[in-house]
């Protein structure tokens, strides 16, 4: 029907949009405008996954969480995903593989985060981006799975990513054509 940009900054918009709904009435929903995002679940040479601490202001508290970043416009997905991975850890992969997608926040949202597996991975140095602070550590599947249930590790792409590598991992879900 009819909508309006109530919020425009470097990442986010934010609309407030008037709908009609099933039954004629009309309702209004604001939702937050997410260019998209990646997750890399990152698979060393030793089995161990790589994973980031980093402070997050909204929540002022340091978080464990996969490896990251957003999608730039324009941006292919993989190519995305390999920036991130080798900026944010200094590591590169040789083989890709592209596992799905979520929406993490269907409910104000329209944010999207691709899910990519690599492997054959290589340290090349890293290049974070101005301002981005964080420690890359190492943990097998086990690990980061206790760290979930025990509530250390308590952020939504890492978690979801986890079920997709358990299931890859141990051969559940095989792994689409590398990419």
């Amino acid at each position: 029907m009819a909508g309006e940009e109530v919020f425009s900054g470097g990442l986010l918009r934010v609309r407030r949009d008037t709908v009609r709904l099933p039954d004629g009435k009309q309702a209004v929903r604001e939702f937050v405008c997410h260019p998209g995002a990646v997750v890399m679940i990152a698979e060393l040479p030793n089995g161990k996954l790589l994973f980031e601490r980093q402070f997050r202001y909204p929540l002022d508290s340091v978080f464990l969480e996969l490896p990251a970043g957003k999608i730039h416009p324009g941006e292919d997905i993989l190519l995305t995903a390999r920036r991130e991975l080798q900026e944010e850890t200094g590591y590169v992969a040789e083989h890709w593989h592209h596992l799905g997608l979520i929406h993490p926040c269907i409910g104000y949202s329209d944010e999207r985060i691709e899910i990519f597996f690599a492997r054959g991975l290589s340290h090349v140095g890293h290049a974070l981006d101005d301002g981005e602070f964080l420690e890359v550590h190492e943990l097998d599947l086990a690990e980061a799975l206790d760290a979930v249930r025990d509530g250390r590790l308590t952020d939504g792409k890492s978690v979801a990513a986890l079920l997709w590598a358990e299931r890859v991992l141990d051969g559940r879900w095989p792994l689409p054509e590398a990419g």
